[in-house]
């Protein structure tokens, strides 16, 4: 089999500010005013654009802006067997602003069927061109983390580690579809592990009755469980998130809590790390990334802002970075996507491609 190239020396973490067309069509669906096919056919059209766009700006990896979500979790959610969602009483609470008030719940036994996203990556893959199709899907702890006990039925899972043996047999049936769709190059979402990071997070896991340090290792296991038998030609990067809505965020933390376990232990192959700001802590935890072939994509980028980093620094913090990691290990991208939610952060359209061209034209002076 071809060794994959990604992750790429320049790469994106997946999503983009939606466009007007999409906007407007959404409202249209929403109102009745257009069908299911009309609303896809508005979506084809902006997602080809997005992916000529990443082009353009010197990506060798493409993905569709997640153009077809509102969330860039609670979607693919809707899509497992045994997964509903529900009106919650409250919204996740970030700095200072609340998102729309909906959670998850296990109702059934967990499983991955005919997903209507595998259709997603199909079109992608089809109009890609010459760039790498990448899809984003949330990690398999983001499922349990939120609701913990409480959003699992206890009748379907009277004991938790049967439920976590199907999470990542669940996580595990997708990677294979995906697969078998075309796809050669996976991340897997996970705000969790940045909360386990953060001081307050913990102790909020703690009061509803559970170890973080446990936890941790919890996790570690069903992703290691879901990479079971993972082909050699694809490539799965763990995305690493403190939260982005509305260019706010969740939890602070440097990554020392869980830089042994996740870095040491979770068998991915790159792990995208958030490193725009103070609230990411210093690069020491880069020691326990394992040598080889394991990546480490450094988000120096904030996708927060439409300020331009200087270069200089940016290549500076590579080179820092480089004490703990060797530089043939690290590649680039921004922080995060620019619109997790179809809310989108605050920066403009323009200022969103500068920062992609920012992330392509440092990667290529550096490697």
């Amino acid at each position: 089999m071809p060794q994959p190239a990604a992750p790429y020396r320049a790469d994106i973490v997946g999503s983009f500010l939606r466009p007007d067309s999409i906007k407007r069509a959404r409202e249209q669906f929403a109102a009745g005013k257009i069908d299911a096919r009309q609303l896809r056919s508005v979506e084809d059209a902006a997602i080809r654009d997005v992916v000529a766009h990443q082009c353009d700006c010197g990506l060798k990896v493409v993905t569709d802006g997640e153009f077809r979500r509102a969330w860039w979790h609670f979607d693919f959610f809707d899509g497992l067997q045994g997964v509903e969602r529900y009106d919650s009483d409250k919204g996740i609470q970030f700095n200072g602003v609340q998102t729309r008030a909906h959670g998850v719940r296990v109702t059934g036994k967990l499983g991955f069927g005919d997903h209507p996203m595998l259709e997603d990556f199909r079109y992608l893959k089809s109009i890609s061109g010459g760039a790498e199709p990448k899809m984003t899907i949330p990690s398999p702890s983001v499922l349990h983390f939120r609701g913990g006990r409480k959003d699992i039925d206890a009748a379907v899972y009277p004991d938790l580690a049967d439920y976590f043996d199907d999470l990542a047999t669940t996580w595990r049936d997708a990677i294979r579809a995906f697969y078998d769709a075309g796809c050669r190059y996976l991340q897997l979402d996970d705000t969790v592990w940045a909360y386990l990071c953060s001081d307050e997070q913990r102790q909020q896991v703690r009061e509803r009755g559970d170890d973080p340090d446990e936890l941790a290792k919890i996790y570690a296991r069903v992703l290691n469980k879901a990479l079971e038998g993972k082909p050699a030609d694809l490539t799965i990067g763990l995305h690493v998130c403190r939260g982005n809505f509305r260019s706010t965020w969740i939890s602070s933390g440097g990554y020392g809590p869980v830089a042994e376990v996740l870095f040491g232990t979770v068998n991915v192959d790159a792990f995208f790390l958030e490193y725009d700001n103070d609230r990411s802590g210093d690069f020491a935890p880069l020691r326990f990334v394992r040598p080889g072939h394991q990546k480490v994509v450094l988000g120096l980028i904030t996708t927060k802002n439409g300020e331009l980093e200087n270069p200089e620094a940016v290549k500076a913090r590579l080179k820092e970075a480089a004490q703990y990691v060797a530089l043939e290990q690290i590649c680039l991208s921004p922080q995060c996507g620019f619109a997790s939610t179809e809310e989108g952060n605050s920066l403009t359209d323009a200022q969103q491609w500068q920062k992609v061209k920012l992330v392509t034209g440092i990667a290529a002076e550096v490697w």
